[in-house]
């Protein structure tokens, strides 16, 4: 790499770089960097049933260090078709396949990593001399990582995400509600022990007597004091409540099944995200390569643009048009580079891992059809969807508290007994008996209770009818989507092999002088364009399968 920069030109209309009069200086640096890989793959399939993919890629490169010869690369996948089994037969699934792969990956070092480098620098007297730069690693080998599927992603983020957790634990907490709902139904045992000192006070005449004279009497004070204590335990059971701790209980029970609702609600909607946010990340990174490729048809273009202008057969304007290209082709590069890592911290947090590590993910952004019977659509949504469960639990719980207030009216009966010692000498003491309890009036608080209760339910009810009509109109939307979306991708591709056939032509053109540089970077443009757009139709197909699952109640 030849390098030279100067600056103050004398005079204006000079370009050459020898012209400047102040700041010149020069440089050449050379890198040099070597890869020689092998690649074998292997693709073996049983009746289109089964699957199996081998393969191996071995590489050396330049940049590892010398003690380290090349590394390799496995590869291994399977998967089985299960659907188109005679013998499969379940109901609402009408495709299955059954998938797992795994492979690794790598990143070879900087070319001049594993090598002890110097810089030149001035020493004594002026003398020349060299500084160390770098110390060199002659053991240095490519970084190794593992691809992550994306059953695995899944797994992570079902395992790790916070959400998910929390929803457990107020699974975990809506339970204990049902043992608190139905304690007052179960014996009740306590105990109290208590013991008090207490000292009287009185006053009276003295001496005392009927017949003492009264200029003999006066008033006297006297006190006493008396310990006394008791020990008591008592047991008491509800023998009938006309059923308002078992309606209270059952409507507990409904809603720890609405809270268990909630952490599936949550796993299925956790999935979904990462499903989209895996195939954004394989787009994104899609795109990068997109855009090195238009950046390197840029570069090209901009060579030939500055070799005709020398020649004299274009002029000045296509090589200031082909920079402008160029200069947008690397902010565009620059901008898709930055997408990628923004999509892979989303994914890591949808996850629920660091944001910051460096996930890598396996490209199934290939089109592969799948099949969904419409008739069978909406019996599973509705078969297999945690929110209508979820809507069904709580129209449950409030019918059972519709029960619970309406018992409020009865009376309660309990049997009590109580057992213990009282006084210094502690004297046997005890009683029992039976208790009715039952509130005449109290207000009219219990009637507004019922009637809460009631119009509670009715809401419930209509909510039930809302879910339905939701999860209708939501599988009828996404089925739609993914329609359309796997149409999309054959109009892009025919748009992508156009696109290619008119860069190829206005580049023989251009090249044969017969086309200006602006046919030449409008064709550029479109054929860029029309690649991301194929790359982001690919992307959507599968974006919309995974949320048309996540509507069906599919992970």
């Amino acid at each position: 790499l030849l390098s030279a920069a100067g600056a103050g030109f004398p005079a204006a209309g000079l370009e050459n770089i020898n012209a400047t009069t102040t700041s010149f200086s020069a440089g050449e640096d050379l890198i040099t960097n070597v890869t020689f890989g092998v690649f074998a793959q292997e693709e073996l399939d049983y009746k289109e049933r089964l699957y199996l993919t081998f393969a191996l890629r071995a590489d050396d490169n330049s940049a590892f260090g010398a003690n380290f010869n090349y590394v390799t690369y496995p590869k291994v996948s399977a998967s089985w078709v299960l659907g188109e089994e005679p013998f499969f037969k379940v109901p609402f699934v009408s495709s299955l396949r059954l998938r797992a792969a795994y492979g690794e990956t790598g990143q070879q070092p900087d070319a001049f990593a594993s090598l002890r480098t110097y810089a030149p620098v001035t020493g004594g007297n002026g003398a020349g001399a060299v500084t160390p730069v770098s110390p060199g690693n002659p053991d240095l080998a490519p970084e190794r990582g593992k691809e992550l599927e994306l059953e695995e992603a899944i797994k992570i983020a079902l395992d790790n995400q916070p959400l998910i957790l929390a929803r457990i634990g107020d699974y975990q907490a809506s339970i204990q509600s049902i043992y608190i709902a139905l304690a007052p139904q179960l014996p009740q045992l306590s105990g109290q022990w208590n013991g008090f000192e207490q000292k009287t006070v009185s006053s009276g005449p003295s001496p005392s007597g009927q017949f003492a004279p009264l200029s003999l009497t006066r008033n006297v004070t006297t006190s006493a004091t008396s310990l006394s204590t008791t020990a008591t335990v008592t047991a008491s059971q509800l023998l009938w409540d006309f059923g308002k701790t078992l309606a209270a209980t059952a409507a507990a029970k409904a809603g720890a099944k609405s809270s268990a609702e909630d952490v599936e609600i949550q796993k299925d909607e956790s999935v979904r995200l990462v499903k989209t946010g895996y195939f954004n990340l394989i787009l994104n990174e899609r795109l990068v390569e997109v855009n090195q490729a238009a950046l390197e048809r840029a570069l090209v273009n901009l060579r030939s643009a500055k070799g005709f202008f020398d020649v004299g057969t274009q002029p000045k304007s296509a090589v200031t048009r082909a920079e402008v290209d160029v200069a947008t082709a690397q902010v565009n590069l620059i901008g898709a580079l930055n997408a990628v890592v923004i999509s892979r911290t989303t994914l890591n947090t949808l996850m629920g891992i660091p944001v910051n590590t460096p996930t890598r993910v396996r490209d199934i952004l290939a089109y592969q059809h799948v099949d969904f019977d419409p008739k069978t659509l909406l019996p599973e949504a509705f078969a297999r969807r945690p929110e209508y469960r979820q809507i069904k639990a709580r129209l449950e719980q409030s019918e059972q508290t519709v029960k619970q207030q309406f018992r409020n009216f009865f009376p309660s009966i309990t049997a009590s007994g109580t057992y213990g010692s009282a006084r210094s000498d502690m004297n046997e003491i005890y009683n029992y008996g039976v208790q009715l309890n039952w509130t005449i009036f109290d207000g009219g608080g219990k009637i507004a209770l019922y009637k809460q209760a009631q119009a509670q339910r009715d809401a419930a009810q209509a909510r039930v009818r809302d879910t339905e009509l939701t999860i209708w109109q939501q599988v009828e939307q996404a089925y739609n989507t993914a329609i359309q979306s796997e149409e999309a991708i054959g109009a892009a591709t025919k748009g992508v092999e156009s696109a290619d056939e008119n860069f190829r032509l206005s580049q023989g053109r251009f090249d044969a002088g017969v086309a200006n540089i602006i046919e030449l970077t409008d064709a550029q443009l479109a054929l860029t364009t029309a690649q991301a757009t194929l790359v982001q139709a690919l992307a959507n197909y599968r974006i919309a399968i995974a949320q048309l699952e996540r509507f069906l109640g599919r992970r």
